[in-house]
This record gives C-alpha cells, sequence and structure tokens, in this order.
C-alpha cells in the first residue's frame, strides 16, 4: 500500500501532511489488516513533521510526501528541490533546535538520505508493530 501527497508551501502543509500520514496508517490498519502499532502511529507523526519542516524551511519549491506500508515496516518519505543532502548533527543537549533528523534518525529502524536529478529525497522506516521494533532493538544489542 502506498499514497503520494503534493503538500502546499502554506503554514498548515504540516498538519495536512500529519493528517495524511494518521488515515494512511488507519486505513493499513482497518482496510489491510495489518499490524499498525500505536507505537508506530505515535512515531510517524513527529517523523512527518520533522521531514516536512525541514523541506519547508531550507529548500524552495514544492514538497512531496509518499507513504508506504508492507507487513513490517512504513516509510515516510519526502522530497524537496535542495539537492544538498542534510548532516545528521551530533547529540548536544545545549544546542537550541536542529534536533529533527537527530529525532528522526533515534526513532527510525533506518534512514536513507538520497541526492535525485532534482532535489533530494529522505526515507524514514519505521517499525509498524511492536514486536519488529523489539527484534531490531535486541539484535542490534548483539
Amino acid at each position: 500500500m502506498r499514497a503520494g501527497y503534493a503538500l502546499g508551501g502554506d503554514d498548515g502543509c504540516i498538519a495536512d501532511a500529519r493528517r495524511h500520514a494518521a488515515a494512511f496508517l488507519r486505513q493499513a490498519g482497518d482496510t489491510h489488516r495489518l499490524p499498525v502499532s500505536a507505537r508506530a502511529k505515535d512515531l510517524t507523526q513527529p517523523v512527518v513533521r520533522e521531514l516536512v519542516t525541514n523541506a519547508r524551511k531550507y529548500a524552495p519549491g514544492p514538497v512531496l510526501m509518499e507513504l508506504r506500508v508492507s507487513t513490517r515496516a512504513v516509510d515516510v518519505v519526502v522530497w524537496d528541490s535542495e539537492p544538498m543532502v542534510p548532516a545528521v548533527r551530533a547529540a548536544d543537549p545545549d544546542r537550541v533546535g536542529q534536533h529533527g533528523l537527530e529525532i528522526v534518525k533515534a526513532v527510525a529502524e533506518e534512514l536513507f538520505m538520497e541526492q535525485q536529478p532534482v532535489g533530494k529525497r529522505i526515507t524514514a522506516r519505521l517499525a509498524l508493530s511492536d514486536a519488529s521494533c523489539d527484534a531490531v532493538t535486541s539484535g542490534s544489542r548483539n
């Protein structure tokens, strides 16, 4: 299951993106009977917010968001027109602001940043169920 959204450049586009993500995950659970945990729903919201906020803040032009779901993960994909791929900064509790990608990296199973012929695409993959999240977490501790 996948869905794409062209987001306007106005102040309401971040809220629109979050509503689209919530409705998408509801449909994945209700219609397609995928195991969408409360944790997946809760974490998708700040990931969408941070990726779309960064796209609006640092890139001129349109922002596109694609949501994809499989039996084990949801991908939040955001494309913008700025070709420079951002660097995830090291954690710094004294820094005010600019923690968005740091947050996304902390909650995502995987984070992909790709330059495109025009702009860039950032994909954050989140575990759909608590069981797959626990397996990833315990596997990374060994």
